[in-house]
């Protein structure tokens, strides 16, 4: 009987390297599209203290026209909100989870962008 093959078991090390900054969020990419300069305005908002997980969701597209991009703190979901992102017809939904009030996130998401 040979040795099993496969990868080497993981260090204590390795995992806690893996870790983000406990200043830092980190961004979750789950979908491979999203709106055009979201991602680049969604890594900086993971740079705020206080932000934890942010997530890009479903995109969907409406009736009306928004020319500039926009992002909303829309309701409070558990551990954080739900953000609405406009550009033109097209809508996109984030969640963020963080422990910042609704004024704060508005704050840090206005200084951002």
């Amino acid at each position: 009987m040979g040795k099993k093959r496969g990868r080497s078991p993981r260090r204590q090390g390795d995992r806690d390297s893996q870790k983000p900054s406990p200043l830092t969020g980190r961004l979750v990419w789950n979908h491979s599209t999203h709106l055009p300069g979201l991602i680049r305005i969604l890594e900086r908002l993971t740079k705020v203290d206080g932000i934890g997980t942010v997530t890009p969701a479903v995109i969907s597209h409406g009736r009306s026209n928004a020319p500039q991009f926009r992002l909303k703190v829309s309701v409070p979901i558990r551990g954080g909100f739900k953000l609405i992102a406009r550009k033109g017809k097209t809508t996109q939904e984030v969640f963020v989870i963080t422990h910042l009030s609704k004024p704060q996130l508005e704050t840090a998401i206005a200084t951002i962008i």
